[in-house]
């Protein structure tokens, strides 16, 4: 039987306003999810939009998997 596996997609930028994008910041994500079994399968800039107001701000999307138990 093939192995299966489960999918967690994350967003990650800065603030609601925008903002440079901190390595702190996704180093945070990338371990805190790494305790709880996933592992990093990509990882994508995109243009998020604001919640407050029009336009949109860098950001990026986090995609982990691991191995469904």
């Amino acid at each position: 039987m093939a192995q299966r596996f489960e999918y967690l997609v994350v967003e990650i930028r800065e603030g609601l306003l925008g903002g440079k994008m901190s390595g702190d910041k996704v180093e945070k994500v990338l371990n805190d999810k790494a305790r709880g079994g996933w592992q990093l399968k990509s990882m994508t800039s995109v243009e998020v939009k604001g919640r407050i107001g029009p336009g949109a701000s860098e950001g990026v999307l986090v995609t982990f998997e691991r191995p469904v138990t």
